[in-house]
């Protein structure tokens, strides 16, 4: 009797050591920087680029990208921000238009004495037509690495327009 009482409190012992382990909640990411897009005052690309109040994905505007040929649309730079020992987002909301080609995103970061490193959500690209889409391409820093300037990019790899907004940096812890 002893035997069954003691594998049936080890059993329950191990299936809420299990059931709280797989109940944990996620961690929301904590916003860096947000750009709304509503206007052209920051946007470091203005050629083929204009601010869109009709088409928007928050209400406020978009920014809308035509384009004839392949393209890197610069759009914003963070400067030194103090970041390291975590997972870096860069989120917005992409709506295309007769998109020929590959369209996401594009995060550069610059480490001082190290040189420039990039992400690309290429996993995630669009083509054609499509509504609000959101897409994210994620950096991951380890410790000591923090970069002095952060670049967000549009590619449009091909022809078409498209339509970004509400851009957000965010982080999360690694683990």
């Amino acid at each position: 009797m002893f035997n069954i009482e003691k594998t049936f409190l080890y059993s329950t012992c191990l299936f809420m050591i299990f059931i709280t382990g797989c109940s944990r909640k996620s961690i929301e990411p904590i916003q860096i920087k947000h750009y709304a897009v509503d206007s052209m005052e920051e946007i470091i690309t203005e050629s083929g680029t204009e601010i869109d109040k009709e088409i928007t994905s928050d209400g406020n505007g978009s920014l809308r990208v035509s384009s004839s040929e392949p393209c890197t649309v610069k759009l914003y730079e963070t400067g030194d921000i103090d970041i390291e020992e975590a997972r870096l987002i860069y989120r917005a909301e992409l709506r295309t238009d007769d998109v020929e080609g590959k369209v996401y995103l594009e995060m550069w970061c610059e480490f001082s004495g190290k040189g420039n490193f990039f992400s690309r959500a290429l996993q995630s690209s669009l083509s054609g037509s499509n509504d609000w889409t959101s897409m994210e391409t994620p950096f991951f820093l380890k410790k000591g690495e923090n970069p002095e300037n952060i670049r967000l990019n549009l590619v449009i790899d091909g022809k078409g327009t498209v339509w970004i907004d509400d851009i957000r940096l965010l982080k999360t812890p690694l683990k």
